[in-house]
């Protein structure tokens, strides 16, 4: 009787065990995904603040295109204050749109293409796109494992009850998002 009751603790101290662990990954999981999402965040920020300088240097040269200067004015924090992952992504691909136009009306002006400030403020925007295409793609990687966990046995056994649930991946699949706005400004180009 004695040795059952052993057994019985053994047992019972091995699936608490499992559950801490399982428990454990999925917070860190969870935690991982709330850092992807903040990676995110930070860059869309970053293109935010750099978009009043990028306007302004245009609008120098090219102020008959006052709407447009406006409107990518207007809705530069649209993807930063964007509540939920899908309003985000929509005012992202918006916004990637505005730029694409703002760097075509850029086209039609050879002094401004060839301006430093130009193409300095060119540049560092390609480097914030890309940096927001990794920052994408980490984050749908862990919403992926985090979401598998979720849904894999034995995890989902203890996932629902303990308040853990599906996250929604960063949807790219608008055009807009797949890549950078086209910021080439070479002459063969015009």
């Amino acid at each position: 009787m004695a040795m059952l009751l052993w057994i019985l603790l053994g047992v019972a101290v091995l699936l608490l065990i499992i559950l801490i662990a399982i428990y454990n990954r999925l917070v860190r999981l969870r935690a991982l995904v709330r850092e992807g999402w903040s990676g995110i965040t930070v860059q869309l920020r970053r293109r935010a603040d750099l978009v009043p300088n990028l306007v302004s240097t245009v609008q120098g040269y090219a102020t008959h295109e006052r709407e447009l200067i406006e409107t990518v004015t207007a809705h530069r924090a649209d993807a930063v204050q964007a509540k939920g992952v899908g309003a985000t992504a929509q005012a992202d691909a918006a916004m990637s749109g505005m730029l694409g136009r703002l760097f075509a009306v850029a086209e039609a002006y050879p002094d401004l293409k060839a301006d430093e400030n130009f193409r300095q403020l060119q540049d560092e925007l390609a480097s914030i796109e890309e940096e927001l295409a990794g920052a994408r793609r980490y984050y749908n990687a862990t919403v992926r494992d985090l979401n598998t966990r979720i849904q894999s046995f034995p995890d989902l056994l203890l996932a629902g009850p303990l308040g853990f649930k599906l996250e929604e991946p960063y949807a790219d699949d608008v055009a807009a998002l797949q890549v950078a706005p086209k910021v080439s400004f070479s002459a063969a180009a015009g």
